[in-house]
C-alpha cells in the first residue's frame, strides 16, 4: 500500500518505536510512580526520559512542565478550558480543527466570548486582523501552526509576539508540524503547546503532549490517583501530577520517546526537506492535470506536506474509495473534522481528497499516485 494519510497518523513508524513498546510491556510493564519496586522505578524512568526528550525537541526549560495526555484533542481541551473563565474572550481562526472550535463553542454557555477570525480562501490569515480582534478581556489566542486541510502555515512567530505585547496567552496546536518544523517555545512566545504523539513525532496512538509555561494557571479537569500526596483528598497542585491522574500509557510513552530520538538523530531539517521536496513535486505534477483542483497556497515552502484536491465535481469519498480499492493508495476524504476550514476554502459541500506525505514516502510513491489520478480523470 502507498500510505498518504500521515496527517491522521504517521505510518509506518521507525522500527525502534515498535520495539520500545513491546520491550516495555514484556520487560517492565508496571505502574510508574506507584510502587518502590524495580519495575515501577524503571517505568518511572521511561516517563521522565520522555519528558526530557520533549524538552530537547521544543527548547522547553523544565521537564516538569510537560504533561502527557492521550492525544492532541485532550491537550487542547485541557489548555482551552483550563485557562478560560466566564467573562474572558478568546481569539481563534476559521482554519481550526474541531478540537479547537468545539471546546471554544462549548464555553459560550458559561459566558466565554470568542472571535473566529476569517482566513483567506487559500487558508492564510492576516496578522493585522488577529491584532484587530483583541479586546480588553481577551485572555487567549488559539491557533493551529498548519492547517490539517490545506497545510497552510500560520505566522505563529508574529502572532506570538503580538500576544506577548498585549499580555495575552498564546496556545499553539502543532498537530501537523511537531517533529517536522523547528518549534522553539521561547523564541515563538508559546505559552501552551498542544500536540499528538502519533503524527509527526512518530509515536503510537494514545499519546499526546501539553506544554504549559511556568507560572500559568491551567485548571485540571480530572482528579484521582497520582502517586503523590496520597494522604490528601484534594488534587496535588504540583506539575505535572496535577494533570496526570490515573495510570499513564507508559508503553506508548516509551514508543513516543523512541520516535523523538529518531527525529533528533535524523534532524528536523532533513525530515522537513524530504517532505517539502515530495510536496513540491506532487504539486508540480498536479498542475498539469486540468481536471484537478488543488486547494491552499500551492507552495511547498508555505505549507506542510498536506495536499487537498478534488477531481471535477466528483464526490471526494468516491475518489478516495477508488484510490484505495483499485490502486491500493490510502488517503482521507471529506471534511477532516474541520468544517469551518472547508467553508473558508469553498469545499464544504464536496469535501476534499487529502494526501498527506510522510518521511517514509518516496518519489516513486508520488509517481504512482499521479498516474492513478490521471487514470481516474480519463475514466470519469
Amino acid at each position: 500500500m502507498i500510505y498518504l494519510d500521515n496527517a491522521a497518523t504517521t505510518y509506518p513508524k521507525p522500527e525502534i518505536v515498535y520495539e520500545a513498546v513491546l520491550n516495555h510491556m514484556r520487560g517492565f510493564g508496571a505502574n510508574p510512580g506507584r510502587s518502590g519496586h524495580k519495575l515501577a522505578i524503571e517505568a518511572g524512568r521511561v516517563i521522565f526520559k520522555g519528558r526530557e526528550l520533549v524538552c530537547k525537541l521544543f527548547n522547553i526549560d523544565n521537564p516538569m512542565q510537560v504533561v502527557f495526555t492521550s492525544n492532541a484533542t485532550e491537550s487542547l481541551n485541557l489548555g482551552i478550558k483550563g485557562v478560560l473563565k466566564p467573562g474572558d474572550h478568546v481569539i481563534t481562526t476559521s482554519m481550526e480543527h474541531n478540537s479547537v472550535l468545539r471546546p471554544i463553542k462549548a464555553l459560550e454557555s458559561i459566558g466565554v466570548e470568542n472571535t473566529i477570525v476569517e482566513c483567506y480562501s487559500d487558508g492564510s490569515i492576516s496578522v493585522k486582523e488577529i491584532e484587530a480582534a483583541i479586546k480588553r478581556n481577551t485572555k487567549l489566542i488559539v491557533m493551529t501552526h498548519a492547517s490539517n486541510v490545506t497545510g497552510t502555515l500560520m505566522p505563529i512567530g508574529e502572532i506570538g509576539q503580538i500576544a506577548k505585547n498585549n499580555n495575552i496567552l498564546f496556545l499553539v496546536d502543532a498537530a501537523q508540524t511537531a517533529g517536522v518544523y523547528d518549534i522553539d517555545v521561547n523564541k515563538l512566545n508559546i505559552d501552551i503547546l498542544a500536540l499528538p504523539g502519533h503524527k509527526g513525532l512518530l509515536g503510537p496512538q494514545g499519546t499526546g503532549i501539553l506544554y504549559i509555561r511556568e507560572g500559568i494557571d491551567v485548571m485540571h479537569f480530572k482528579e484521582g490517583g497520582t502517586g503523590s500526596k496520597s494522604e490528601e483528598l484534594t488534587q496535588p497542585e504540583m506539575m505535572p501530577d496535577r494533570y496526570e491522574s490515573g495510570t499513564p500509557n507508559t508503553p506508548g510513552i516509551a514508543g513516543l520517546a523512541k520516535g523523538i530520538e529518531f527525529i533528533l538523530s535524523e534532524g528536523v531539517h532533513k525530515i522537513r526537506r524530504h517532505e517539502e521536496e515530495l510536496t513540491k513535486y506532487f504539486l508540480d505534477e498536479l498542475s498539469h492535470i486540468k481536471e484537478v483542483k488543488v486547494y491552499g497556497v500551492k507552495d511547498a515552502s508555505k505549507q506542510a506536506a498536506v495536499v487537498s484536491l478534488n477531481i471535477g465535481e466528483e464526490d471526494s469519498s468516491e475518489i478516495a474509495y477508488i484510490l484505495d480499492k483499485a490502486y491500493d493508495i490510502a488517503v482521507r476524504p471529506g471534511l477532516h473534522c474541520a468544517p469551518v476550514a472547508h467553508k473558508t476554502i469553498g469545499s464544504f459541500e464536496q469535501g476534499t481528497v487529502r494526501f498527506s506525505i510522510g518521511y517514509f514516502n518516496t518519489k516513486e510513491d508520488i509517481d504512482k499516485v499521479v498516474t492513478a489520478i490521471k487514470d481516474i480523470c480519463q475514466q470519469l
